[in-house]
C-alpha cells in the first residue's frame, strides 16, 4: 500500500463499516448497494477528512508546526475537521472562512468556536491570499 511508509497519527475509528442498503438494491433491481459509513469516523461529527488529515497531522508534527491553517466556508464540513483534529494533538487552528461574519453562529461554524479554532473572514479578499497573510502572523 503506498501510505505504509507514511507516518500518520490516530484521529479516526477505522475501519468504519460498510452498510448494504437493501431497499434500495430492491427497489433497482440490482446490483447488490453499500455504502461506507464515514460519518462515524469519530472526528467532530465525522466525515471522510479524518482519514487525510491522520497524515496531515503527522506532518506537522514532525516538521514543529505549533498551528493548522486551512481556508473554507461558513458551514465547512473541512473546516469543522480541521479544528478539531490539530487540538487532539496539542496544535491550534486558524480557520480562514469566505465572506463575512454572521450575526449568529449556528451549526459547523459554532462547532468550530467549540474546538477551539481561530475564525478569520477573508471578506472580499481572495480566501487563498488571506490565508498567506495569516500564516505569517502566526
Amino acid at each position: 500500500m503506498l501510505t505504509d511508509d507514511v507516518r500518520r497519527v490516530p484521529i479516526a475509528f477505522l475501519p468504519t463499516p460498510l452498510v448494504e442498503m437493501r431497499r434500495l438494491t430492491e427497489e433497482l433491481g440490482g446490483p447488490r448497494i453499500f455504502v461506507k459509513r464515514d460519518d462515524q469516523t469519530g472526528l467532530a461529527t465525522g466525515s471522510n477528512k479524518a482519514r487525510k488529515l491522520e497524515f496531515l497531522i503527522a506532518e506537522a508534527l514532525d516538521e514543529g508546526a505549533d498551528t493548522v491553517l486551512t481556508v473554507g466556508s461558513a458551514q465547512s464540513n473541512h473546516a469543522r475537521q480541521t479544528a478539531a483534529a490539530p487540538a487532539m494533538h496539542g496544535l491550534r487552528s486558524v480557520l480562514v472562512l469566505r465572506g463575512s461574519r454572521p450575526d449568529h453562529w449556528n451549526g459547523n461554524l459554532l462547532l468550530d468556536d467549540l474546538l477551539g479554532a481561530r475564525v478569520h473572514w477573508a471578506g472580499d479578499e481572495p480566501p487563498h491570499e488571506t490565508m498567506m497573510e495569516m500564516a505569517r502572523e502566526e
